[in-house]
């Protein structure tokens, strides 16, 4: 049953339409019926044609392996948050990129599933930055990851971010030019000057704030990349484990840098006492007698993770990725995620910033720490 209505005072009255009926009859919206196309007019082609052929499916998988991970895929409970302290909130998820020279950089930290689930802040810490302009440019990528369990490991590894970071700008202009001379022995010695430098303000940030330095402390892993497009050498430099590959012609390589042993004369709170004395004489053994501590000098300092660098000649199609060991774990651990990975970034261009993301979350049953991946593109 429909209601009539009246045409609206001074519109013209529509004629009467009779209801179609028959099998050919045309669909009737309302109470209007489309009129055929006048002569020489275009005919609609559809939705379909308009539009064009859908697109081929993601091939980006949710996980790999035998059985799904435990956790949920997506994130649970937020964390805790103090009302008087706001910056230390951290998101879920950082997500950069850029593109110099003949690089194309992509760059991401993700809050790993547990730390989803039972509503922890992310320990992992992500820093890009650019120095510089033009090919004398210089670009910085830092990852830290903070101390599990610890309740402020977040916080110490922004710190440590930011402390690498501003050192690395201040003296952007010399290492942009040891980089693109090749002089490996000062690059070295320069950024392991910056690092401990880095380190140590957060040693010292932790006890003027009362915590326990071992505590609040993280490891610290960079990239350095030149802007300059003939320029393809790639420094990599930082303390405590992770990972550094290389996915070169479909094959990944692990070219993560061996700990140098530590030679010379053993310095305070570093090292092991020599076995014998500059002149020659063999030492006593140690009996485990404990030697208290001289009230001159101060008591030693733990034993520090090693300085790691590298540097390496990119090659055209070449891929860099350094990582934390939330992602470095599973790449060692489960052959399906590297081929899988191999497979998604061994095309002609990088992938876009949402693909990379979905990449570098695949997940890995048993694997469930923050991942944070850095990777460059070599055109």
């Amino acid at each position: 049953m429909s209601a009539t209505h009246p045409p609206a005072p001074g519109a013209p009255a529509l004629p009467d339409r009779p209801p179609p009926s028959g099998p050919t009859a045309a669909p009737a919206y309302g109470d209007w019926t489309p009129a055929a196309p006048a002569e020489g007019e275009p005919q609609d082609a559809g939705p379909a044609s308009r539009l064009g052929p859908l697109p081929p499916p993601l091939t980006s998988r949710a996980h790999v392996g035998t059985r799904p991970p435990t956790y949920d895929a997506e994130p649970t409970a937020l964390p805790a948050a103090d009302p008087d302290d706001l910056d230390a909130l951290v998101p879920d998820t950082v997500l950069d990129g850029a593109r110099y020279g003949a690089c194309t950089l992509r760059a991401v930290s993700v809050r790993g599933d547990s730390a989803r689930y039972r509503g922890e802040p992310r320990r992992d810490a992500l820093l890009t930055a650019r120095f510089g302009a033009g090919e004398r440019a210089l670009v910085l990528v830092a990852l830290a990851t903070g101390t599990r369990t610890a309740p402020g490991a977040h916080l110490a590894a922004a710190e440590v971010c930011r402390w690498i970071g501003a050192a690395v700008g201040r003296s952007h202009e010399r290492l942009t030019d040891d980089i693109r001379a090749a002089r490996r022995a000062d690059l070295k010695a320069g950024l392991h000057r910056l690092t401990d430098r880095s380190l140590g303000k957060l040693r010292a940030a932790a006890t003027e704030q009362g915590l326990d330095p071992d505590d609040y402390a993280a490891t610290l892993r960079c990239l350095l990349l030149s802007a300059d497009p003939g320029c393809r050498t790639r420094v990599f430099f930082g303390v405590g484990p992770g990972g550094l590959f290389r996915l070169r012609d479909r094959e990944w390589q692990d070219i993560e840098p061996e700990v140098a042993e530590v030679k010379g004369e053993p310095v305070l709170g570093f090292g092991s006492a020599p076995h014998e004395t500059p002149d020659g004489d063999r030492l006593t053994m140690d009996l485990g007698i404990p030697t208290p501590p001289s009230p001159y000098e101060p008591a030693p300092e733990p034993p520090r993770e090693p300085f790691r660098f590298r540097t390496s000649v990119a090659r055209p199609g070449d891929v860099l990725l350094m990582c934390g060991t939330g992602f470095a774990e599973p790449l060692h651990g489960e052959p399906e995620l590297r081929a899988h990975l191999a497979d998604r970034w061994s095309g002609p261009e990088p992938p876009g910033l949402t693909a990379y993301l979905a990449d570098t979350q695949v997940r890995v049953k048993g694997y469930a720490d923050d991942r944070t991946a850095v990777a460059v593109w070599e055109a």
